[in-house]
């Protein structure tokens, strides 16, 4: 798939994206798609080039960008050496929901001002951290945001008043929850506390469990299931489908 390399400007600097476009002139919808707790890296330029062939213009950010030049985590030992697991956590954690809309409302205005991509919303897509950030911006750019898609997302039910649960009745977008089974971030009761708040606000969504570990449907995580992972691109691509023009 085409691949351009280029930066976004935020109101906190210059996050470099790129940028996958199937073969061809397009244009095509504009999808993002948030990285995990890993940030972007090798396995997420091959997960967004695949996206883009399935008909789909898809940005990926340096989401840890205001870090400057950070090393990349060994996903097999991120969590479980003390030393990466502070590190990934501390990064997690500057990853507020007003930096995350500001830098969205960026890459919108960035998708629509490139001829490769058409229309004036978009969809986002995102994994572990990534889907939380999906969720949540949803109900903070319901204007922009027209299909959005969270795969092991953890965080999406919490005590915070910026839970994205709770945003749920200011979404207008098509949405899917795909749940990893016995996974901590989002258990059968987040499921049902979200399910509530969704159907209440009247959301079209659709909640799927997938019988796999939390990081089912990312290739370098050691969790990765290849069965679950492909049952997802057909889930996020039928999400898409009936919402992107």
């Amino acid at each position: 798939m085409p691949k351009i390399t280029d930066s976004v400007t935020t109101p906190d600097g210059e996050c470099p994206v790129q940028l996958f476009t199937p073969d061809g002139t397009g244009p095509w919808p504009g999808v993002v798609m948030f990285p995990d707790a890993g940030g972007a890296r090798d396995t997420f330029d091959q997960m967004a080039a695949k996206l883009a062939g399935y008909g789909y213009a898809v940005l990926l950010p340096d989401v840890y960008y205001r870090e400057g030049e950070w090393a990349p985590f060994d996903m097999s030992t991120a969590f479980s050496d003390p030393k990466e697991r502070g590190r990934i956590f501390a990064m997690i954690g500057t990853l507020t929901p007003d930096r995350i809309t500001r830098d969205a409302e960026a890459f919108f205005d960035y998708l629509a001002g490139r001829e490769e991509v058409s229309g004036e919303r978009f969809g986002v897509c995102g994994y572990c951290m990534g889907g939380r950030i999906s969720v949540l911006l949803a109900g903070r750019l319901p204007e922009r945001v027209a299909a959005a898609a969270s795969f092991h997302g953890g965080g999406l039910v919490t005590d915070n008043v910026d839970s994205p649960h709770l945003l749920a009745d200011r979404m207008n977008a098509k949405v899917y929850i795909g749940g990893a089974e016995n996974d901590a971030s989002f258990t059968a009761d987040h499921a049902e506390q979200l399910e509530k708040a969704l159907t209440a606000a009247g959301v079209d969504y659709r909640l799927e469990w997938y019988q796999a570990a939390h990081g089912f449907a990312v290739p370098d995580n050691p969790p990765y299931d290849e069965a679950a992972a492909e049952r997802h691109w057909a889930a996020m691509t039928e999400t898409f489908r009936s919402a992107l023009a």
